[in-house]
């Protein structure tokens, strides 16, 4: 189902300024204006997403599946974070990343994350189908 020129070893990087709406304070999942862990999670998905979607047949794309993030230490509101994201492995219809997220100081995150190589017409019958479901018995 993926396309065969998702390898492992291919890598994306990229950089984020911590602004006020990617704060734990703003985004809900704390009280400090430091890098919230939600925003750390939307990173690492657009990074490996960008990186894959590209290769992707017509008709297909990826969705995630797994996050193991490992916030490790704050950055605060102003700092700049960048990533560094791998595929570890790419097996049939499933990637495997591997992403390490800086600021200017320290690692401040390791993020484990599984993508699904999905056919969207079939994905999306069956997003439908639970709508039609839900209307029918209400």
């Amino acid at each position: 189902m993926r396309s065969s020129s998702i390898e492992p070893g291919m890598v994306a990087e990229a950089t984020q300024e911590v602004t006020c709406e990617l704060t734990a304070l703003h985004v809900g999942s704390g009280d400090l204006q430091v890098y919230a862990t939600p925003a750390m999670a939307a990173l690492v998905e657009q990074t490996c997403t960008s990186m894959v979607t590209p290769l992707l047949p017509n008709g297909q794309t990826s969705v995630g599946t797994e996050l193991h993030i490992r916030h490790l230490a704050p950055t605060p509101m102003g700092g700049m974070v960048r990533i560094r994201a791998e595929v570890v492995a790419a097996q049939n219809n499933l990637i495997t990343f591997n992403a390490q997220i800086w600021d200017e100081v320290e690692l401040v995150g390791e993020v484990d994350h599984q993508r699904v190589v999905i056919e969207v017409d079939r994905f999306m019958r069956r997003v439908d189908a639970k709508y039609i479901e839900r209307d029918e018995s209400s």
